[in-house]
């Protein structure tokens, strides 16, 4: 009996590694089946998605994308959001209400909520579940659910080369200067100038650049070592999305 009770267990783990190999492959197809490029769009109709774009599979909530304008060489990681106006099947005009400029990141789980304009400027990078708004409950009436009453609109503007940490909220109204460092789980309103490091919520300048003095206060760390010569953005894309996964 202990014979064909090793025998019947050496089936069963065979079974179950067979059955995981075949789930992972066909993983492993269904997420490059059901990426969303300029070549391969699916059900989704951008008005425009950029040369070498891609959106990961699964696609979270996507909707008023006729109004959406994607970039070039821009990295969507899985499950983000991205939609334009209140509700689908809305006519929002001629003008795009979302915008990403070339080689945009967009982490897992990011949200970007554009009721009114939201531009985002190149190579902005964005960690894990950030969440990106134009638009904010309103509380007037103190008799009337919160929810039940009409929201605030304000555009956004992020500018080109900052980065935003992971869970950072951009609220309605912010703008955000070039290459600005947004901290994990910050939450910005309001302006933040060029070079600038804002950090709590809500947010603050904690760190800022000057021509003559260089960061202030002073950084703690040594510089990290340049990029070498002769690696192109599809690479350094290429390794944001591997570590998307």
């Amino acid at each position: 009996m202990p014979k064909n009770r090793d025998v019947f267990s050496s089936l069963t783990a065979w079974r179950r590694r067979a059955l995981s190999g075949a789930v992972h492959r066909c993983w492993r197809w269904a997420r490059e089946a059901g990426a969303v490029t300029a070549e391969q769009p699916g059900r989704l109709r951008f008005a425009r998605i950029g040369e070498g774009t891609r959106l990961a599979f699964p696609q979270g909530t996507v909707f008023g994308e006729p109004w959406i304008e994607l970039g070039d060489h821009c990295v969507i990681g899985e499950q983000v959001t991205l939609t334009a106006g209140l509700m689908p099947d809305l006519d929002l005009g001629p003008e795009p209400i979302l915008t990403l400029g070339n080689g945009v990141v967009l982490g897992r789980g990011s949200h970007i909520v554009a009721d009114t304009t939201v531009g985002i400027g190149s190579d902005t990078y964005c960690g894990p579940y950030v969440y990106i708004t134009s638009t904010n409950h309103s509380y007037d009436d103190p008799h009337e659910p919160v929810g039940k009453q009409w929201p605030r609109m304000e555009p956004v503007s992020i500018g080109p080369g900052c980065w935003i940490g992971t869970g950072a909220v951009i609220l309605p109204g912010a703008r955000l200067g070039r290459n600005v460092v947004v901290a994990a789980g910050a939450v910005v309103r309001g302006e933040v100038p060029d070079r600038a490091v804002v950090a709590g919520a809500p947010a603050r300048v904690v760190r800022s650049w000057h021509p003559e003095k260089g960061w202030q206060p002073p950084l703690r760390t040594p510089a990290p070592v340049p990029i070498p010569a002769g690696v192109t953005p599809e690479q350094l894309l290429a390794v944001a999305e591997l570590e998307e996964r």
